[in-house]
């Protein structure tokens, strides 16, 4: 928790870099992806439903909803695109009926690897280049920016 312990004393240059840093790492982390994205007239949206559906089938879509933090209308806009173009495929729950299972079809997954693709190269180059001891303090900083627990214990 980088809330315990010595508390350092940054100045504000320090932190405005940190926040050019990181806006100019996010910039270029999704210039790909995005690209890639035009060719299907999808959006940011519509990528991380696609990542997340494929890091867990089986997902419900309220547990989508809980991660993405936008709103029911704005994921059942883009869920419902997925759907309609064969992206994502949706069940009924075994237990509840009630519950909108989520996964990837086939189409969906050459997608999801196509838009990481150039992201996990790019982190891993990042990684390989800083060593193991910056990455822990990498992911440190990243725990410390994300405001929900639940968000942060994913990674702990």
């Amino acid at each position: 928790d980088l809330n315990a312990g010595e508390q350092q004393d940054n100045s504000d240059d320090e932190l405005r870099q940190a926040i050019e840093m990181l806006f100019f790492a996010y910039r270029d982390f999704t210039s790909g992806p995005d690209e890639i994205l035009k060719e299907f007239g999808f959006g940011r949206a519509h990528h991380r439903a696609i990542y997340f559906v494929g890091r867990n089938p089986d997902r419900t879509v309220s547990d989508l909803l809980g991660i993405l933090k936008i709103t029911k209308q704005s994921l059942n806009r883009v869920l419902s695109q997925l759907i309609r173009e064969g992206y994502i495929q949706q069940t009924q729950g075994c237990r509840d009926r009630r519950q909108r299972l989520l996964s990837l079809t086939v189409k969906g997954k050459m997608l999801e690897e196509r838009l990481t693709e150039n992201q996990r190269r790019r982190i891993a180059r990042a990684y390989h280049g800083a060593g193991d001891e910056a990455v822990v303090g990498f992911r440190k900083i990243l725990l410390g920016v994300m405001s929900d627990k639940d968000d942060r214990v994913r990674f702990e």
